[in-house]
């Protein structure tokens, strides 16, 4: 926390002071230098205060931005209404501000609802099983849990995966706490990595392929530099996971519920009817996702009518119940997300922030520097506050970025959704200070992984 405070503060006083050369770009207040400009940022810097200390004081973390939003924006319309700002424009940026939510807030409840219904069908809770039967040695499932993270993560997404992962290595990891850290660590990295390469793997990838920087394809020449991210951390620890096998028996065998590979299919169609969308027919890619979320509609509904009276669970199949089951808490923290930087990028903080780093730097530090940021703040407002600015950079830069928000959050256990929500389910076993530990190992990764599309993609 002390961390987050300090570095803000210094960015906050760099703004400041940057405050007074000004400006071009898109239309804002350029009221940076007064007190109710810095208390917005203040307000920012509280209610994300809170969201970071949401493991130790259980509140949900779209509460306090969503409140942070609301007066953020009282400020804007007040500092519009009383400096001759223009209302138009305000206007014009909130109803931005609202698109782009929506737009996010579409694709990933349709994304939520598949993955609730495949967790419904048993497939994740059967793959889980399957594993935990198996009884590999902590090397191997170290190895095993980290390639299915990396590989599993750009179709379901970082968290979800993290959090299935974490369920196998503290089943069979029960009595080795040594284990179940560092297993943690690299499922960590290894989700991030996964789902820096791929438009469904990360938040901040979606947002980059719905901005139109990037086509749905350009995102896989990450592959390998994703790929060096995971396996050079990796490679680090296994020599300090245990040399022994699991005392813990096999589980019981779990079979998938029935549909639950078609629904797997379907969800596998609707990701392709988004790309086909976007591609071809150019439109957005949310609209593709819930034409997809028809298909998987139609199917419950035929679940439901095609099954016996008598088996109750597959006549009770109500899909409206895994819309219900979505991360509304995520979701709304988007809200709140989206809003607080739309309205900061309003009144100017935007603008005299991409001119600090981007034009002062150049876009190549400026990204490798926003990755590390993203670590402690969090990449989801990192990236949309990118996004904003939208900065003069060629594909590779746009690339660059997209890759070192989505692993940088690594460096920490509380620079991402999977770091925080893997705390949570391995309380007392993987930590901050345990991750910490082996930041230096994630830094090689994170500095090795940038070389790496250096070398493959800097000709684009």
């Amino acid at each position: 926390m002390r961390i987050f405070l300090g570095l803000m503060g210094m960015l906050v006083a760099n703004l400041a002071f940057a405050s007074s050369s000004g400006g071009g770009g898109s239309p804002t207040l350029g009221l940076t230098g007064t007190g109710l400009g810095l208390l917005a940022v203040a307000i920012f810097v509280i209610a994300y205060g809170f969201v970071m200390a949401e493991e130790f004081i259980h509140l949900p973390k779209s509460k306090p931005v969503i409140f942070a939003a609301g007066l953020i924006w009282i400020l804007v319309a007040y500092l519009t209404a009383n400096y001759d700002g223009d209302a138009e424009a305000m206007h014009t940026v909130l109803e931005h501000n609202l698109t782009e939510y929506a737009a996010l807030f579409l694709f990933l409840l349709v994304a939520m609802t598949y993955i609730n219904a495949m967790t419904e069908r048993n497939v994740f809770e059967a793959m889980r099983a399957w594993l935990i039967r198996r009884q590999f040695g902590y090397r191997k499932l170290f190895w095993i849990t980290g390639f299915i993270a990396f590989f599993l993560s750009p179709i379901a997404d970082n968290l979800t995966t993290a959090l299935l992962m974490g369920a196998v290595v503290l089943s069979v990891g029960s009595d080795s706490p040594k284990f179940v850290a560092i297993a943690c660590i690299n499922i960590v990295v290894a989700a991030n990595a996964g789902g820096a390469f791929s438009p469904f793997g990360d938040i901040t990838t979606l947002m980059v392929w719905q901005s139109g920087h990037a086509d749905f394809f350009e995102f896989f020449v990450l592959f390998f530099p994703s790929l060096v991210n995971f396996l050079v951390p990796a490679i680090c620890m296994h020599f300090a996971v245990p040399d022994e096998q699991p005392d813990s028996a096999g589980g019981a065998d779990v079979p998938m519920k029935r549909g639950a590979l078609v629904i797997c299919g379907l969800f596998v169609c609707t990701i392709a009817t988004a790309v086909s969308f976007e591609q071809f027919l150019h439109l957005p890619p949310f609209l593709g996702m819930m034409f997809g979320m028809s298909y998987l509609f139609f199917y419950a509904y035929y679940i439901k009518m095609s099954s016996p009276v008598e088996h109750e669970d597959f006549s009770n199949f109500n899909i409206f119940n895994k819309v219900a089951r979505a991360e509304w808490d995520t979701l709304f923290f988007f809200f709140g997300v989206i809003f607080c930087v739309g309205g900061l990028g309003f009144i100017g903080y935007l603008e005299i922030m991409s001119n600090y780093f981007y034009i002062g730097w150049g876009a190549t530090n400026a990204n490798i520097a926003m990755g590390v940021i993203s670590a402690v703040i969090d990449n989801i407002p990192v990236m949309f506050a990118i996004l904003t600015m939208n900065p003069e950079m060629n594909h590779y830069e746009w690339l660059l970025i997209t890759l070192t928000c989505g692993v940088g959050g690594s460096l920490l256990s509380i620079g991402s959704a999977a770091g925080v929500a893997l705390m949570g389910q391995a309380r007392g076993l993987y930590t901050f200070f345990s991750h910490l530990k082996w930041s230096w190992a994630i830094a090689l990764g994170y500095i090795a992984s940038i070389y790496t599309h250096y070398l493959l993609n800097s000709g684009m």
